[in-house]
């Protein structure tokens, strides 16, 4: 309960600190809001997905690849936070406390997916004025958000072990997105992977980012008319495919990040 107690006290002073800094939401709201813009009325009716290369198709198919990279992507700015502190020693600070170890970490990570969930309301009303819509129950929409905030939460692990790497923010930043472009794109966040090259489809049916893209895509009701369902199992079990594969990544790099911590400490 102690540690508990500790990561919420963090959580609440970064998310102090993020209400104080209102432009760092409103940046990270920019680049999803421009991406749903362009990819909406440039790309739609030009890309195929299932058997239609309709606008409203490609906006329905679309919008979960464009929450889901929007999630992943706050992981630069988790890396950067935590390099930030680095370099400003309050993390030195935070060391000399009485305090769990692992409670700076896991407070800064609570704090990021709380700013994740605002920016996807914010998204999603967005997403709503194109013509965004659902086609099940309020119940498979709000699982589909929920799984969205798990990839990012483990993503963000991945942030904080990049930012306790790096020595500065810059750097953290980079190293924050250098990876997450090629994951993103060689996925079904975009395009129907059953139109990729056979090595890059395989890689795009196994991506742990394709998994919760296709899982919200089956809870939204936005999988596309005559959209052929790839045979990979992660394809074809979706939600159990993203629980695991954000469980497995939150285990491993949290496991890493508070190791690093405290090596950094000693």
């Amino acid at each position: 309960m102690s540690a508990v107690n500790d990561s919420l006290v963090i959580t609440r002073r970064n998310l102090i600190r993020m209400g104080r800094i209102p432009e760092m939401i409103i940046f990270g709201l920019v680049q999803p809001i421009m991406f749903v813009v362009l990819f909406t009325y440039v790309f739609g009716g030009s890309i195929q997905v299932g058997s239609s290369t309709s606008t409203q198709a490609y906006r329905e198919f679309l919008m979960a690849g464009i929450f889901a990279q929007t999630v992943t992507f706050a992981t630069a700015g988790a890396g950067a936070g935590i390099a930030d502190d680095m370099h400003k020693g309050l993390i030195d600070r935070f060391r000399s406390l009485p305090m769990a170890r692992g409670a700076v970490l896991t407070g800064r990570t609570l704090a990021d997916s709380v700013q994740t969930a605002l920016t996807l309301v914010v998204l999603a009303v967005v997403a709503l004025i194109v013509g965004w819509r659902t086609h099940e129950n309020l119940g498979k929409v709000l699982a589909g958000f929920a799984l969205l905030l798990l990839l990012g939460y483990a993503f963000s692990w991945i942030g904080a072990l990049i930012g306790l790497s790096v020595r500065t923010p810059e750097a953290a930043t980079s190293g924050g997105l250098i990876w997450l472009f090629p994951l993103t794109f060689i996925s079904n966040a975009f395009v129907d992977a059953n139109q990729m090259p056979g090595f890059l489809r395989h890689i795009a049916e196994w991506n742990p980012f394709s998994a919760t893209v296709q899982a919200c895509r089956e809870l939204f009701g936005n999988l596309p008319p005559g959209f052929q369902t790839p045979d990979a199992w992660p394809m074809q079990h979706p939600v159990w495919a993203s629980l695991i594969w954000s469980v497995v990544i939150i285990l491993v790099f949290r496991t890493l990040a508070v190791r690093k911590y405290r090596r950094a400490g000693g």
